[in-house]
């Protein structure tokens, strides 16, 4: 029986042998197989987590710049305050009433001085600058702490004050209260940019150090965790170099204190020669205003598409190299001693100073400054002085029937203007930036910002050498935005939405920098 098996295992051991290599080939085919199949799904799981920390990441990104504008925002506010002092010029023209109260005999005998119809005409053309201006009670000069709307309305009739007449006082309330409201939108955009701009670089220098340490654990780590690991650590902050981000991030007090300032003098120059012409007590229309605001656009920012896309904005939001020191020295990062121009920082102002003057940012900020002044006009004065009701989707058609036929008072304006310059530089609950952030080509810009030359960062956050280049270029930020324009809306310059694709864009750079 032993004898008989074994000739038969002798007579098909050739058929076991190739039964057991075919065993073990499928076997070894299935572990393979299962081990792609594994890798492939850890590989998915690791591109998701990763794309999940890049969103992450940008979207606190883009919430700490919000934080930022409005925190430093009401710096430049002061100091344009300060430079149109519009409640002053109220002031001025209050005195003379109270000059002429004082040497008034009685109430009776002020009220028959001045016709009727004049009075009337005077006291519906404009609401009380106390409530509408934000005038002190130390400003005011009645005896009350306050004034009604006949008696700011009745210093048209006052005598003029030595010195300045009572045409010219109002001539000066008018192109103060528009050019300071104006100078404030102008400013709120080019802040919104500018900090959009660094925080994004900073935040993609921090981005890239946390992958490259995640990529190198230590020895005894066998597995990798996409989380966040330097949130709490000031060192690594924005990068290894915090002392030049610190640096860095303080060149915004040229915006804040010199840039702003230019920009207002631009800006009154404009509207003085728009608005110069009218009388306060001129009655316009809504329509009227908004053309008239839109040519002062075109006198600032250029007339024509070609003069929109050259305009330089750079001297009013950066330093020249020669005052560069000169603002460090000023925002307390450096001392007349030290060496500020490092290396690295000056990589950083470069690289800003491209994406200032590249063509997307032009075309960014005025679809911005569209909806500022959208908000501005159609939206506050519309309401305020014209009494238009608000815009709804059942109503639009209704608004613009009547809006169409709503005059007011130039004056009635100027309360309003003079009421939304603090709104525009209110540092909390601010509306105009909520309205600009609104606009979705903002954040498809910040998320190229965010993505793009990746090739030229280090994980010590200087620029790579290997390249041959010694700054980075817009090149791709410019091409996204052409690849990019697939939206029909245009704006006041005939320029086309876009960036519709620019997170797509973003991400697909972020993976192919891996």
């Amino acid at each position: 029986m032993i004898a008989s098996t074994r000739r038969w295992f002798r007579r098909n051991r050739t058929n076991f042998a190739i039964g057991a290599g075919i065993l073990g080939a499928g076997y070894l085919a299935g572990q393979y197989v299962l081990g792609k199949l594994s890798e492939a799904r850890q590989r998915m799981a690791d591109e998701r987590i990763a794309k999940e920390n890049l969103r992450r990441r940008f979207e606190q990104n883009q919430e700490d710049c919000s934080f930022t504008v409005l925190a430093i925002l009401p710096t430049a506010t002061e100091n344009i305050l300060d430079a149109i002092p519009a409640e002053q010029v109220l002031e001025e023209l209050q005195k003379q009433k109270a000059e002429r109260l004082a040497r008034s005999v009685g109430p009776s005998e002020i009220a028959s001085s001045a016709p009727p119809s004049v009075a009337d005409d005077d006291g519906k053309s404009l609401t009380s600058f106390q409530s509408e201006s934000y005038v002190h009670a130390s400003q005011i000069a009645d005896g009350n702490g306050g004034s009604t709307e006949e008696e700011v309305l009745s210093t048209l009739q006052t005598s003029p004050k030595p010195g300045k007449t009572k045409a010219q006082l109002w001539n000066e309330m008018k192109i103060s209260s528009i050019s300071r409201a104006f100078t404030l939108l102008y400013t709120l955009c080019l802040l919104t940019l500018l900090t959009r701009i660094q925080l994004n670089l900073l935040g993609r220098r921090n981005y890239l150090a946390s992958v490259v340490s995640l990529a190198s654990p230590p020895a005894e780590q066998s597995k990798i965790f996409l989380e966040n690991h330097d949130d709490d650590n000031f060192e690594q902050a924005y990068g290894n170099d915090f002392e030049t981000n610190r640096r860095y991030l303080s060149l915004s007090w040229w915006l804040l204190h010199r840039g702003c300032i230019n920009l207002m003098h631009k800006v009154a120059a404009a509207v003085e020669e728009v608005f110069g012409t009218l009388n306060p007590r001129e009655e316009i229309t809504l329509e009227k205003l908004s053309e008239l605001t839109l040519e002062v656009r075109k006198k600032v920012e250029g007339a024509t598409e070609e003069e929109r896309r050259t305009y330089k904005w750079l001297p009013y939001l950066l330093p020249s190299p020669d005052q560069e020191d000169y603002v460090l020295q000023e925002s307390g990062m450096t001392n007349a001693s030290s060496s500020p121009a490092s290396p690295s920082l000056r990589r950083l102002i470069d690289e800003t100073s491209d994406l200032i003057d590249s063509p997307s940012f032009t075309h960014v900020l005025t679809l911005l400054l569209d909806s500022a002044f959208s908000h501005l006009i159609d939206v506050k004065i519309a309401q305020l002085s014209y009494k238009i009701p608000p815009t709804s989707a059942s109503s639009a058609r209704v608004q613009e029937i009547v809006g169409a036929d709503a005059k007011a008072k130039v004056a009635s304006s100027l309360a309003v203007f003079c009421r939304q310059a603090h709104s525009i530089g209110s540092g909390a609950n601010n509306e105009y930036l909520n309205a600009i952030e609104q606009v979705r080509d903002l954040e498809a810009f910040a998320a190229v910002v965010y993505s793009s030359n990746f090739e030229f960062e280090t994980p010590d956050g200087g620029s790579s050498t290997e390249t041959g280049l010694s700054r980075p270029t817009t090149a791709g930020l410019d091409s996204a935005v052409e690849n990019g324009r697939t939206e029909s809306r245009t704006s006041w310059a005939g320029v086309d939405s876009g960036f519709e694709s620019a997170w797509g864009k973003a991400l697909a750079k972020e993976e192919g920098s891996k």
